[in-house]
């Protein structure tokens, strides 16, 4: 538990200076950042080497401050988070309160409610949205654990929490949905 701890306070040192961190979710491995921090955002799309014209991914730690970060939430929205049992991320139009830079042309964000102990307690405690993007350039495949991340990635990360680094199965990316502001459901991703 001591480590857990000493991994969340490092990791929030870092966050809180406008750093990256290489993390596991409770999907595949991310790089992330506060997602209210231009520079730090720009950061993740030069360690990607992504056209910054595609969007990320950001984490929520509870679904009642979805409201601080989306202008109009559909009501089945609160359904879909507690029915889903896989992690899923929700496409809504209107985004707020973030980077622009995290925002898609269109002004919609993409989120998802992180059932992660590690991903939650730091949300929480930095009380700010998380980027979470793939740990890997853009084009390439998703790593689907700590081995598979490359070096290069690794070596350009602000800090590497050491959490679960040893597990070896396969994860994969979640599912993702847009849900327009009239409750539309259109599927991204499976």
């Amino acid at each position: 538990m001591q480590d857990f701890k000493a991994e969340e306070n490092k990791s929030l040192e870092i966050l809180r200076d406008g750093g990256v961190i290489l993390y596991p979710t409770d999907t595949i491995w991310g790089l992330g950042c506060d997602a209210t921090n231009d520079a730090a955002i720009e950061k993740i799309y030069a360690i990607k080497q992504r056209n910054e014209s595609k969007s990320m991914i950001v984490l929520l730690d509870d679904a009642g401050k979805l409201v601080k970060y989306v202008k109009n939430i559909p009501a089945v929205a609160y359904d879909i988070i507690e029915l889903t049992e896989k992690p899923l991320t929700i496409i809504y139009d209107g985004a707020v309160n973030v980077s622009k830079k995290i925002i898609s042309h269109d002004g919609s964000i993409a989120i998802r409610i992180t059932k992660d102990a590690f991903c939650r307690d730091i949300i929480r405690r930095m009380n700010k949205p998380l980027v979470s993007t793939s740990a890997n350039k853009s084009g390439e495949p998703s790593p689907e654990n700590f081995a598979e991340i490359g070096d290069e990635i690794k070596s350009k990360a602000d800090y590497i929490v050491s959490l679960r680094q040893q597990e070896k199965q396969h994860d994969f990316p979640s599912s993702i949905i847009k849900l327009s502001s009239s409750g539309e459901i259109k599927i991204i991703r499976k």
